[in-house]
């Protein structure tokens, strides 16, 4: 029997679509998953990005769908690693941050979810405010064992409820919100 989805997650990500699924379906939005290697631009704008990969993902597969790009900034690198990422964790990794860090460690994550079908194109930030870690605390994917949340002790990768504060929630909350009034 073929599932029936409302609409898709697409993205060379599995954890990305796992925890966007955990969050639709909290809403009642059957989120499926393709995976696909999708072009991403150079840009110092996460918006200008996402806008791009999601209409690249719209052109191969024809299926309304969502797409996700977020980002780590850290106020006393100017913003670094900001839409670079992906490509910063890839390459020094979350190690090679906390050695880029001295005693200013405020940071934001950013989560724009970018919606696309035949007609429309939409955009949904979230961001939480934190701070990094002075090492690396918790098993987690990507920047969440050293991205503490504001008023918490723990990181991502430590906290149970995560999928209910993140930034990759509140984007998906405001996306949910605007869909199932569509």
């Amino acid at each position: 029997m073929q599932q029936s989805f409302d609409l898709y997650f697409v993205s060379s990500n599995k954890h990305k679509y796992l925890e966007a699924k955990t969050i639709l379906d909290s809403f009642g939005i059957r989120l499926g998953f393709l995976k696909l290697s999708l072009e991403e631009i150079q840009s110092d704008s996460i918006k200008i990005i996402a806008i791009k990969k999601a209409k690249n993902a719209f052109s191969k597969c024809n299926k309304s769908l969502i797409i996700e790009d977020d980002g780590l900034f850290i106020n006393s690198l100017d913003g670094f690693p900001g839409p670079y990422s992906s490509f910063v964790f890839q390459t020094i990794g979350n190690k090679g941050i906390l050695n880029l860090l001295d005693t200013k460690r405020n940071a934001k994550f950013v989560s724009l979810i970018t919606y696309c079908d035949k007609k429309t194109i939409k955009s949904f930030e979230g961001k939480i405010d934190g701070t990094i870690s002075k090492k690396i605390k918790g098993k987690g994917w990507g920047y969440d064992p050293i991205f503490v949340p504001k008023n918490s002790t723990k990181t991502f990768a430590e906290i149970k409820n995560k999928n209910e504060l993140s930034h990759r929630y509140k984007a998906l909350k405001k996306f949910a919100s605007w869909y199932l009034r569509k």
